[in-house]
């Protein structure tokens, strides 16, 4: 390795960074919908559990594997296995990749909603007015535009910008959060949202479902496989302790989904009884809101059922960009707490951003592109390659229903990377190495080696069952948007070219990991 490899300036530092890759959207919108559409503390206790069998575990993997090659996926999965699998850690390296590219577009909204939340714009003359005016014009583009260009010009700048970022960004977005969840549960009834969230029904443990959803929140909201870790963990320190940091940031991720949710349920359970109430005796003043008039009106109580067929039945978007404006405009100071809240998920967004353009940079230094070269090619294909789904909704759903089932691929890929180069020799070697304080056991060996890859498959083919049930008669469709044939054909184009590119790849990636991480040219 080269001495000139830039290396993160601090552990603390590191983690802030890693942290930001860590907590994204998933966190903030995606993780208190899925707990309460799964019951809430019976959906906790199966997703702690996931913690130790699927992030923690690939998490250590990334860590080490970085430790080892301190090169990106490419470069990685070459020294793990050979030449003959470049394929594999570019499949990795492209489903991220694939991802930044309308991931950027979210971001963007997240920009957006700030300022109009700040300026009242939102929630409107009524609810989804603004969400509907906002993407069906040429706004996205543009706030997707910001949200690349901004990414770019950091990653360009390299780890100590990065850096940077994390240090201003990361500990702000702890403050918002934790300010927005101790708002939430000094609201009236808020009561009733902790005793959602966190009482268990042992009983309901029994349903697959639970435990299925909330491997796929483990799997979407920890960036545990997605590759994001293992190019960070090329910047590792040399005598950092890879064990720990492994333990520390998906435990670090974790505690934020769970203060989003305190936040996003004591605030719903706070004005949605008020809501109710007004339905009753006044009909005319929820007519703003027809799903939940119906609801009510049709005789349903205030309860999950009814949550679940009006608030969180309405998807991450309906959630955050529509109901959220409405539930914070009637409490009290609500604007300014939806300022904060639009800022935490627009913080949590880019910070995410800047890892994805970081990885695809990353794979471009390993063939021996110079960084500033690098960083306008990423920089242009992702404005382009992002376009279709800032001007379509349906294009982003599309994009990422198939990307978010191929991080399951890409968790199991790196569990037979592993598996391969010998997974008690990689524990000893990359994991309970000499400057570790924490020691790994052979637990971890059984997770890796049979438990991971066995919940990758069963996650895969339980996701593209349920596919198939959404659209029977159209479901090996290659243009629907969240069936199963868009997915085996968008797979398929994708590994063809991989496959049939794998020696160029190999040829180009194999002679530079003694390249500077640092080369700015």
């Amino acid at each position: 390795m080269s001495e000139h490899r830039e290396a993160f300036s601090s552990r603390w530092i590191m983690l802030l960074v890693m942290l930001g890759m860590a907590v994204g959207t998933g966190n903030i919108w995606r993780f208190p919908r899925i707990a309460a559409q799964n019951g809430g503390g019976e959906f906790i206790v199966a997703w702690i559990v996931f913690l130790f069998l699927w992030s923690i575990p690939l998490i250590l993997v990334e860590f080490g594997t970085g430790r080892k090659t301190r090169v990106g996926p490419v470069g990685a999965f070459i020294q793990m296995m050979g030449p003959r699998w470049a394929w594999m850690g570019a499949f990795v390296a492209f489903v991220a990749t694939a991802i930044m590219f309308y991931y950027s577009v979210v971001a963007g909204w997240t920009v957006r909603y700030v300022v109009a939340s700040a300026l009242g714009e939102v929630p409107g003359d009524s609810p989804g007015a603004f969400w509907e005016s906002y993407t069906t014009s040429w706004w996205p583009i543009l706030t997707h535009a910001v949200s690349i260009g901004a990414g770019v010009l950091v990653v360009s700048r390299g780890v100590r910008a990065i850096e940077k970022v994390a240090r201003l960004l990361m500990p702000t977005l702890l403050v918002l959060v934790v300010l927005l969840a101790l708002r939430a549960i000094t609201l009236p009834g808020a009561g009733d949202g902790l005793s959602f969230l966190f009482g268990v029904d042992w009983s309901a443990l029994g349903r697959a479902e639970i435990w299925l959803q909330a491997l796929t929140q483990n799997a979407w909201d920890t960036g545990a496989g997605w590759g994001l870790v293992l190019s960070y963990a090329a910047y590792l320190r040399a005598n950092e302790d890879t064990a720990l940091n492994a333990f520390i940031l998906p435990a670090a991720n974790n505690t934020i989904s769970l203060l989003a949710g305190i936040m996003v349920l004591c605030t719903v359970f706070s004005v949605v009884p008020e809501l109710v109430r007004n339905l009753a005796s006044d009909p005319e003043a929820l007519s703003a809101f027809p799903a939940l008039a119906e609801a009510v009106q049709g005789g349903a109580a205030l309860g999950p059922d009814l949550l679940q067929d009006t608030i969180f039945g309405s998807g991450n978007e309906g959630l955050t960009f529509i109901w959220m404006p409405e539930l914070f405009a009637r409490v009290p100071f609500g604007r300014f707490f939806m300022v904060l809240f639009f800022l935490a998920l627009s913080f949590a967004a880019f910070t995410s951003l800047i890892a994805m353009i970081e990885l695809a940079t990353r794979v471009f230094i390993d063939a021996g592109v110079p960084r500033h070269r690098a960083i306008r090619i990423i920089g242009v294909a992702g404005f382009g390659l992002g376009l279709p789904s800032a001007i379509s909704l349906g294009v982003l759903h599309n994009q990422d229903w198939v990307w978010g089932i191929a991080l399951m691929v890409s968790g199991l890929f790196f569990a037979i990377a592993v598996i391969t180069h010998g997974v008690r020799r990689f524990r000893e070697e990359q994991l309970n190495h000499a400057d570790s304080d924490v020691r790994v056991g052979r637990w971890w060996d059984v997770v890796i080696g049979v438990l991971v890859p066995l919940q990758a498959v069963v996650l895969l083919v339980w996701w593209l069952y349920q596919a198939r049930g959404w659209n029977p008669q159209g479901w090996l469709d290659p243009f629907g948007e969240d069936n199963v044939g868009t997915v085996l054909i968008q797979f398929a184009i994708v590994l063809v070219v991989l496959l049939a590119a794998n020696r160029w790849l190999a040829t180009h990636t194999l002679g530079t990991p003694d390249r500077s991480s640092s080369d700015s040219g």
